[in-house]
């Protein structure tokens, strides 16, 4: 395979193959945050690969976070069309789930799900982007990067961003339980 231009802090070229190996991990775990089957997380990331592959930018400086906005903005296009197939799929599921017990705790991890992901699209892009890069293992100076802020700053924008996250969480629950 050809090497794709990475110029690194350290100045290292790496292969195609070594941007897959070492980013793969976490291109998976941020999907996995923002859509609920394992086999479309695993179809989104080989997408992102395919178009790093298919068609690098001409300067691939920052290959974590060029991943992460073109993983994120994947996700982001299937969910919006997958809205009402989910829809469809539920009500379906919810007529053939039986005992009781099961169909409450299908109901409960599907409501917990939805809750999440609409306080998710609430906050800033940027805080979004945060959150979710920083829950799928990115490191700080990825996540700075990907967004834009300085990295000594991060640690701010990250708490800002989750108290944010955790005061509309409790708005929209109506209770003062703790999150995150």
């Amino acid at each position: 395979m050809e090497a794709i231009s990475f110029s690194g802090s350290d100045g290292k070229v790496l292969s195609f193959k070594e941007l897959f190996e070492h980013f793969y991990p976490r291109v998976i775990s941020q999907l996995s945050y923002l859509v609920d089957d394992w086999q479309v997380t695993e179809d989104l990331a080989q997408e992102t690969f395919i178009k790093l592959y298919q068609l690098p930018p001409s300067q691939l400086t920052n290959p974590g976070g060029w991943l992460a906005k073109v993983a994120q903005n994947l996700a982001y296009n299937y969910l919006r069309g997958q809205k009402k197939r989910w829809q469809r799929e539920l009500n379906s599921q919810l007529k053939n789930v039986y005992p009781l017990v099961s169909l409450e705790e299908f109901v409960d991890r599907k409501q917990q799900v939805e809750e999440v992901r609409a306080v998710l699209d609430l906050l800033s892009e940027r805080d979004r982007t945060c959150l979710i890069l920083k829950f799928s293992g990115y490191s700080y100076s990825e996540i700075a990067r990907a967004v834009n802020v300085d990295k000594n700053s991060l640690g701010t924008v990250l708490a800002r961003a989750q108290r944010k996250f955790k005061k509309i969480y409790l708005q929209q629950k109506g209770s003062e339980g703790d999150v995150l």
